[in-house]
């Protein structure tokens, strides 16, 4: 570890995934921690222990197959040394291909590394003033995830202003590129002028005939749904209705909201559709696109089954399912630079500089938020240090996400996680699916080789790295 001039004090707000891994990663490069977690004596409605780093929902921490996203990002925190990445191994149930792990003895393990090590202090109380908190810090990161305490994010609140903070995850699925069937999906801008025939829209339309429309609009409202009530949109930020609750509230709600056809004409007939659904480009590359308007609080196997109903998507292959439930997260386009630390107005009046983590970031997923631990520590002591963090190179999948999310270019923002839909493409492009992941692949290792060299040049990774440990 480079010499410091004195000894840095970080807080690290939250004790879940994505804390647990910052206040480690920093501990074990000589910064003194206060980890705080306001569990037991502030419970929340999902938590029922007062360990570290509890899985709450599934168990699962997804594939292990070395040519998909999720497994890159496992290789990621292999290679970074990841201590909760570690705790996982060691408590791994068999699951497949899939990682999953004894939620119970993963959460007690990690508790534990914590309580142990000599630079962590382990704070159980509340907090509810971030500008407070870093008056008596060096830095803080913050790691509070999806449910947030009331009191903390009416400070986020004042701090970013209200419009920056998300309290309800909204989300519309998104579909691979590459999946669509583009013979029946037509590119156009609604009221678009064309030239001599050809169009150049921004949207990839399905047009519906009013026999596919029916059949559509019936299968969704009797779709499976994760929660059983309707939303009200006092409920949702952004008012974002569920689709199948506008279809609830009657047959052709939907026809006259984000199903509408007005403006468009379909090539093959050359008339106007009786509904459509528009497809939005997700990242710059058109990788992936963007179902328009279809935020959904159906099931995922039946997001798959109704969604495959519309024309052109019958062998979709989903980036992310559609998702609707509480969720706190920010704006980070808006807030967050490519370290992960809060910029621009939300950081001016702060005594220290504050990096965010895990969900609140707006990052899906347990590896995800794992990862974003480990970035936000090595970044806060770059920082500390005086120096510039290295770049996380866009070839691995957690730069990219990064980049994702980070991008001030990205509008009405959603959490996500890894996929390879918002990587480069290649160059050349490979058109065979298992070829082009495992070219993904390849171009991800070894740009985190690169990333790791990097890494051990600035004393943040030990030369010797290996299982998990520093």
């Amino acid at each position: 570890m480079n010499a410091m001039d004195k000894t840095f004090t970080v807080a690290v707000v939250g004790g879940g995934l994505a804390g647990s891994e910052a206040a480690l990663t920093l501990a074990n490069l000589g910064v003194a921690v206060r980890l705080y977690e306001m569990r037991p004596a502030s419970p929340t409605p999902v938590h029922r222990t007062d360990r570290c780093a509890e899985l709450v929902c599934s168990n699962s921490l997804k594939s292990k197959k070395p040519d998909s996203a999720a497994g890159l990002l496992k290789a990621e925190l292999e290679a970074l040394g990841s201590q909760v990445y570690a705790a996982a191994k060691r408590h791994e149930v068999a699951a497949g291909g899939a990682m999953a792990v004894d939620r119970v003895a993963f959460a007690e393990d990690v508790t534990a590394c914590i309580e142990a090590h000599p630079l962590i202090e382990m704070v159980r109380e509340e907090v509810c003033d971030l500008a407070a908190l870093a008056q008596t810090v060096d830095g803080v990161v913050l790691a509070t995830g999806p449910l947030t305490s009331d009191d903390l994010a009416a400070s986020l609140a004042q701090l970013m202003g209200s419009e920056y903070l998300a309290f309800y995850d909204a989300a519309a699925p998104i579909v691979m590129a590459d999946s669509l069937d583009q013979g029946k999906l037509f590119r156009q801008s609604r009221y678009e002028e064309s030239e001599e025939g050809q169009t150049q829209g921004d949207y990839l339309n399905a047009p519906m005939s009013k026999e596919e429309y029916d059949a559509f609009i019936e299968a969704l409202l009797q779709a499976d749904r994760v929660m059983k009530k309707s939303f009200e949109s006092k409920e949702l930020f952004q008012a974002c209705q569920p689709v199948e609750e506008v279809a609830r509230a009657g047959h052709d709600a939907p026809r006259f909201g984000s199903m509408k056809p007005v403006g468009l004409t379909d090539p093959a007939t050359g008339k106007r559709p009786w509904a459509v659904v528009q497809l939005r480009a997700e990242d710059a590359h058109g990788m992936s696109y963007n179902l328009v308007g279809f935020q959904t609080n159906l099931t995922f196997q039946e997001q798959k089954r109704v969604f495959s109903l519309i024309p052109g998507l019958e062998n979709a292959e989903f980036a992310r399912y559609g998702v609707m439930h509480r969720n706190t997260f920010l704006d980070a386009p808006r807030l967050l630079d490519a370290t992960g630390r809060l910029k621009g107005d939300a950081a001016r009046d702060l005594d220290a500089p504050v990096f965010v983590v895990g969900q609140l970031a707006g990052t899906e997923g347990y590896c995800e938020a794992i990862r974003s631990g480990l970035h936000g520590a090595f970044s806060l002591v770059s920082l500390l240090r005086g120096e510039e963090p290295p770049a996380v190179p866009r070839h691995m999948v957690f730069g990219a996400l990064m980049a994702y999310a980070t991008d001030p270019g990205t509008v009405d923002y959603q959490p996500m996680h890894v996929n390879f839909g918002i990587l480069e493409p290649l160059d050349p492009p490979v058109k065979n699916k298992r070829a082009r992941y495992e070219a993904y692949a390849a171009r991800a290792n070894e740009a985190l080789a690169g990333y790791c060299e990097a890494l051990k040049e600035r004393a943040l990774l030990r030369a010797d790295e290996g299982e998990g440990e520093r």
